[in-house]
């Protein structure tokens, strides 16, 4: 059981749903230390004032607000805030993660969402409005939008359920996504229908139910504890592989046919690039036999 790190409830109209909050993810990567090459001592960062020129333990430091000083060598003008005042914030989602609105998932850009967390009930008397609310979002297909207040701002949530389990995701402001700008589009070019078409057909054999297979794994993770491993028992480093170069493509629809190709014989399909296009393609294609056909027809005799 993940321990909590936020409790409090959701505020749905009326109903309240007393929750704990848990991170949903773990991390996994290899973490290094710092440490001095010379004699393998540990560098570690100290916190020092820069007016007593000491270093100060946690117990002495205190969160502030600094504003603009008059010149660069006045001495700043600090507003202390206190853990006590930011848990107290006047925010009606200091204590409630509050639902506002369900939107369709798909109305969602995923470049808003972040890092996700479950929310289990926190009191017996909050079994039923819990179950309530994740009944009611899974048949309604879609997923609610909240506000929050944690680690010292309001923020904007998604909820949706995960194995008749709430969880939250924290999202991004509309003013903190970046819009596209023109410098980010190609040049103008023409695509065609049949590239078109031998693309869909890659992505088809590319498609997957869900990415529980080997491949979807951490290999740079991997890789690295091997070099721990090999380092620790003594033994020779392993050698990485070369990478595949990318070629320049010249000619597209070759390289989508050698791709379909490619893809179906790692999946243990047989390959076979000349599948019949389709979509306007298609129609092409049968306009073009059927005018060959009937070019090819002897007229018959009166």
């Amino acid at each position: 059981m993940p321990r909590t790190i936020w409790a409090g409830a959701i505020s749905f109209g009326l109903v309240t749903v007393p929750i704990n909050v848990m991170s949903a993810t773990e991390d996994h990567s290899i973490r290094f230390h710092q440490y001095h090459q010379r004699d393998g001592g540990r560098v570690r960062v100290r916190k020092f004032c820069e007016l007593e020129d000491r270093e100060v333990t946690q117990a002495e430091i205190g969160k502030g607000y600094e504003l603009s000083r008059e010149t660069k060598h006045a001495a700043a003008v600090i507003v202390p805030i206190s853990d006590e005042e930011l848990a107290n914030l006047p925010l009606p989602t200091a204590k409630a993660i509050e639902i506002d609105a369900f939107v369709p998932l798909d109305s969602i850009d995923p470049l808003t969402i972040g890092e996700g967390y479950y929310l289990a009930p926190a009191q017996p008397v909050a079994a039923k409005p819990y179950k309530l609310l994740v009944q009611a979002l899974g048949r309604s297909s879609k997923v609610a939008v909240a506000k929050y207040a944690w680690s010292g701002r309001e923020r904007l949530g998604l909820l949706r359920v995960k194995d008749d389990v709430l969880v939250l995701h924290a999202m991004r402001w509309p003013d903190e996504i970046r819009r596209p700008t023109p410098e980010m589009l190609p040049d103008p070019v023409e695509v065609s229908d049949e590239e078109i078409d031998r693309a869909l057909a890659l992505m088809d054999t590319m498609t997957r139910d869900d990415l529980d297979a080997p491949e979807f794994t951490d290999r740079y993770t991997d890789a690295l504890a091997e070099i721990i491993t090999a380092k620790r028992e003594e033994q020779p480093l392993p050698q990485a592989s070369e990478p595949e170069q990318p070629s320049q493509v010249l000619d597209l629809m070759a390289a989508l046919n050698a791709s379909v190709e490619k893809a179906k014989t790692a999946r243990g399909e047989p390959a076979d690039v000349h599948d019949l296009p389709k979509g306007k393609a298609a129609k092409k294609t049968a306009k073009k036999a059927a005018a060959k056909k009937t070019a090819g027809r002897r007229p018959r005799s009166a």
